[in-house]
């Protein structure tokens, strides 16, 4: 009953806060991000489906958290990587309005590779949180097959490569990256040990 409690508050707070903050965008067109993507499918595949597990699958991410991002890796300063600010310097807002709806509309292939071994304490925690250290469920926002919440900005995460993913967490929680809404993700992350890390990541691969 007491972790029901702490998912829907922590629910209730972030539907808030989508209301308070959600920034409006332009209107994405899906056929434009198609030929925009083209530049990008050497890391991400054509169809937003990476073959490589250091890069991330964007196909069926959500519109607006690719819009983010993209914004994001402009600024150089919530979120950095090298490559990446290069390759997003001359979009406009347009663009990356259009590839958001280009990969939104994308399906993802299959899910990723992962440690059979290791999940199990993954899907306590990612379904369950964990109560003792105030960590709530992390389907409360990215759902329980990983599909997120794509009008409120909250990634589809289910079948990423655990490469990408655990590389991701580990800057949430070193705070290296710090683009997430209200700093939840790096509350939340200093509060689990490394291998309970892990071991989310592999379960989030294992999901499709």
């Amino acid at each position: 009953m007491k972790k029901q409690i702490l998912n829907c508050s922590v629910l209730l707070s972030l539907f808030l806060t989508v209301l308070i903050t959600g920034n409006a965008h332009a209107a994405g067109d899906a056929a434009a991000g198609k030929t925009k993507s083209a530049t990008c499918g050497g890391c991400h595949g054509m169809d937003g489906n990476s073959l490589v597990p250091t890069f991330p699958k964007l196909a069926g991410q959500g519109e607006r958290y690719i819009v983010k991002q993209i914004a994001d890796y402009k600024a150089n300063t919530t979120r950095q990587d090298a490559m990446m600010i290069g390759m997003v310097a001359a979009l406009t807002d347009q663009d990356a309005a259009d590839l958001g709806a280009y990969y939104q509309s994308q399906q993802l292939a299959s899910a990723a590779p992962f440690d059979e071994s290791k999940i199990a304490l993954g899907r306590e925690i990612y379904k369950g949180g964990n109560l003792q250290k105030g960590i709530p469920a992390c389907q409360g926002c990215h759902g329980p097959a990983g599909a997120g919440n794509a009008p409120a900005g909250y990634p589809q995460i289910g079948g990423q490569y655990v490469d990408y993913t655990l590389k991701q967490l580990k800057a949430f929680k070193a705070g290296t990256r710090s683009n997430d809404k209200n700093e939840l993700m790096r509350q939340l992350l200093v509060k689990m040990t490394d291998a309970e890390i892990e071991a989310v990541t592999q379960y989030i691969a294992s999901l499709k």
